[in-house]
């Protein structure tokens, strides 16, 4: 069975990316568009790991971060950023993320570093 990857981000064309790209590697993706459907997706779903964005409208991927970790401590969250000097970084680490990924042109290496984790 194919490990279930939840991608937020408030990014249409960072969706549509991200998921043609996790996809292309077997994973089933799911996707939200802000921070309250993220959450919805969750409890529906229980993906096997989340990449999260940290800016997003309404609720940002901090808030989002703290919820998950209150429903379920052990899985794998990513914090996505645009800036690899997002000061935020360091207070997703305090709230137990699992990683970081600044958004790059190809998300080759990102990729590669979901794919070790998840195997």
């Amino acid at each position: 069975m194919a490990h279930r990857i939840l991608v937020v981000d408030d990014e249409p064309d960072f969706l549509d990316v991200i998921k043609m790209r996790l996809e292309s590697c077997n994973y089933e993706v799911l996707t939200a568009p802000d921070g309250k459907k993220a959450l919805e997706v969750f409890k529906a779903s229980k993906p096997d790991a989340i990449l999260l964005d940290i800016m997003m409208p309404e609720m940002d991927g901090l808030q989002v971060l703290k919820e998950i970790r209150r429903q379920d401590k052990d899985i794998p969250v990513f914090m996505v950023s645009a800036f690899s000097n997002d000061e935020r970084f360091g207070l997703a680490q305090k709230l137990n993320a699992s990683g970081f990924i600044v958004k790059t042109g190809d998300l080759k290496q990102e990729i590669d570093h979901i794919t070790s984790i998840l195997t």
